[in-house]
């Protein structure tokens, strides 16, 4: 794909991104019960009570979800066009975007996952020429690579600030080592198996692609769980109960 058309169609997600903010913004914050995943969390309160604090908290997660598209698909985009694997579309041999989707999803739950999963349809297969009917499954490597260490951190009951050793162990196991290998485990996998790589380049990909992935992650994500997670614990967005 030409680079500069891709470039001009990723401006024009970005204002639509901006105008379905917006317009979910008006639609919630004007007192209509939203009937998303909050809404067992606002009928106990339809009756007689204030109902406006849990529509500022669905309005402040909605705004959320939206940036966090924006940031993992300008985050993938980059990464995908300063350091490609070739022939392998859509793939980066140091794709930090996958960095920062894991510690986006640790801090704000089913939101950070599925905004990771988006990011990388907007960014990394989109605008990489990528056939839809590929890309709706091949991007689902990125979202096991943060919903590996989110859900290991719900069961584990771990703290993501990693404060111990334990901790560091969740982190390493399930949100560098094993999240990132099956990433890029199906990721290989399903675009050699459509065809567009050679199965004699899979393990080039693969191989590509997980150790960037463990690299990036291990040089971002124990510094902004550590030093960030206080900040961001602080603010209405952060998701405590891991998932909503």
């Amino acid at each position: 794909m030409n680079l500069r058309c891709a470039d001009t169609n990723f401006y024009i997600l970005l204002q639509l991104c901006y105008i379905i903010k917006d317009v979910i913004y008006s639609y919630t914050i004007i007192g209509i019960p939203f009937r998303g995943p909050n809404i067992h969390i606002l009928y106990p309160k339809i009756k007689g009570e204030d109902i406006i604090p849990d529509i500022e908290s669905v309005s402040t997660h909605l705004n959320i979800f939206l940036f966090l598209i924006l940031v993992n698909s300008l985050l993938s985009r980059f990464a995908v066009v300063t350091s490609p694997i070739s022939p392998a579309p859509g793939v980066s041999s140091m794709y930090f975007a996958v960095a920062f989707m894991i510690v986006f999803a640790l801090w704000y739950g089913i939101w950070g996952g599925v905004s990771a999963y988006l990011g990388c349809m907007i960014g990394a297969g989109i605008l990489a020429d990528m056939p839809l009917s590929l890309n709706v499954v091949w991007s689902l490597a990125d979202l096991w690579q943060v919903l590996i260490p989110l859900m290991a951190f719900a069961y584990f009951r771990g703290n993501i600030r990693l404060r111990t050793k334990r901790d560091m162990g969740i982190f390493l196991l399930f949100g560098c080592l094993l999240n990132n290998f099956i990433g890029a485990l199906w990721g290989a996998f399903m675009i050699v198996r459509d065809g567009m790589v050679p199965w004699t380049e899979f393990f080039v990909t693969f191989e590509g692609w997980f150790v960037g992935n463990v690299i990036t992650t291990l040089l971002i994500v124990p510094f902004c769980l550590k030093y960030v997670t206080p900040y961001i614990q602080q603010t209405k967005a952060y998701v405590h109960n891991y998932w909503i």
